[in-house]
């Protein structure tokens, strides 16, 4: 199924990419930023965005790409017993995602969506979603864009495995599939002529698992093709294995570029 949900998400992103080759009405942007210290302490984190749009009369498209991944030094117990500082992978983490919408009039469309996130260090090994749904565009001017989009959706995640009592061998939950309920409310407000602050809310829904992601963001435009942005991500599932936190948060600076 694993295999199924990326097929599924590579044939979807197939006519998109055809279609930009045609008429080369695609926009985009792509986002980068990359921390290194060392000395009193040594780390690396390194983060990537890039996105796809295409909108027309009859049809609006969206594809992402993001990575995350950081090490660090962290203290472990070695095989003496005695506590040391150690160089480890500390966040690494793969995100997918298109959508399709055609529109029924200028503001409701039909939306076709697939996510996929294989992630080492969440409490899930990976989560992949097909949806498909109804979107509203209630406001688009030059200023504000704001839109909804809701409807049913299958979901496949792998829970990590677990230590449930010490001393025993790790249990390792099964695969689960269910049917969620997917819900996205995406807003953009340009506050002067070079700054904008969008945020972004998803929300899939389960019987298991709620999983929730906010993304915030302040971009501060240099000129036509180069911004810095500020933003803040916060991910949340209500079912997660013991010993696991619910929450995760980011704060990143990136310097961004549109194309």
């Amino acid at each position: 199924m694993k295999k199924t949900l990326i097929a599924s998400a590579l044939l979807l992103s197939v006519p998109l990419v055809a279609q930009a080759a045609d008429d080369g009405s695609w926009s985009g942007a792509g986002e980068l930023g990359f921390a290194l210290s060392r000395g009193n302490t040594k780390s690396e984190n390194l983060n990537a965005k890039i996105a796809f749009k295409k909108e027309d009369d009859a049809w609006k498209h969206n594809i992402f790409l993001n990575a995350l991944r950081n090490k660090g030094e962290v203290k472990i117990v070695d095989a003496t017993g005695a506590t040391v500082d150690s160089y480890q992978l500390t966040a690494n983490r793969y995100e997918f995602g298109a959508s399709s919408g055609y529109k029924l009039d200028e503001r409701s469309y039909i939306v076709g969506a697939v996510r996929y996130e294989n992630d080492d260090f969440s409490p899930y090994e990976y989560q992949g979603i097909v949806s498909l749904g109804y979107g509203y565009t209630a406001i688009k001017n030059d200023r504000t864009e704001l839109s909804f989009e809701a409807g049913p959706g299958y979901r496949r995640l792998d829970k990590r495995p677990y230590v449930a009592v010490v001393g025993e061998p790790p249990i390792d939950p099964s695969a689960d599939g269910q049917i969620v309920a997917r819900g996205l409310i995406a807003f953009k407000q340009k506050l002067t002529d070079n700054t904008a602050l969008e945020n972004t809310l998803l929300v899939e829904a389960g019987s298991d698992n709620k999983f929730f992601q906010n993304d915030a963001g302040l971009a501060v435009s240099m000129n036509n093709k180069l911004a810095l942005k500020l933003g803040y991500q916060v991910r949340h599932n209500t079912d997660v294995s013991p010993g696991t936190d619910k929450t995760d948060q980011l704060i990143t600076t990136n310097l961004v570029y549109n194309f």
